[in-house]
């Protein structure tokens, strides 16, 4: 990713953590690596486990931000859910997959921010 996209990204996920951390999340993790990939933010709320995906976009020019996390982008986040799981001993805990919609002036001023909360379901076919 070039530096210009990168950071957009960054900016759009502070912008992501401020939001959920203002409604009462607490962050877990940001940027939680596994295999060959990451969620870009790990949250609680109340007892559920929040895997957040975050897409961020200075122009509507190639669609909403929303309409990047694609079936296989949700399969990549349900895996790595997994293994974030796995490896904090919380297959007991409800979770969810939300995405944060952004929406930044070519300033990388703030112009909309959209949760949209159980924004997909866990892909069950991603294997180990």
């Amino acid at each position: 990713m070039d530096r210009s996209r990168l950071n957009i990204a960054k900016t759009g996920e502070s912008f992501a953590a401020a939001h959920l951390k203002a409604r009462g999340y607490q962050i877990l993790a940001q940027n939680y690596r596994s295999g060959r990939g990451e969620i870009d933010i790990v949250a609680q709320d109340g007892d559920c486990i929040v895997f957040v995906e975050v897409k961020t976009r200075r122009s509507l020019k190639f669609g909403l931000p929303q309409a990047a996390v694609t079936t296989q982008k949700q399969r990549q986040i349900s895996k790595i859910a997994l293994g974030y799981l796995r490896a904090h001993n919380r297959f007991d805990a409800p979770c969810r997959f939300d995405v944060i919609a952004i929406h930044l002036s070519p300033q990388l001023e703030l112009l909309k921010l959209e949760q949209i909360e159980n924004a997909f379901a866990f892909q069950a076919n991603v294997g180990f």
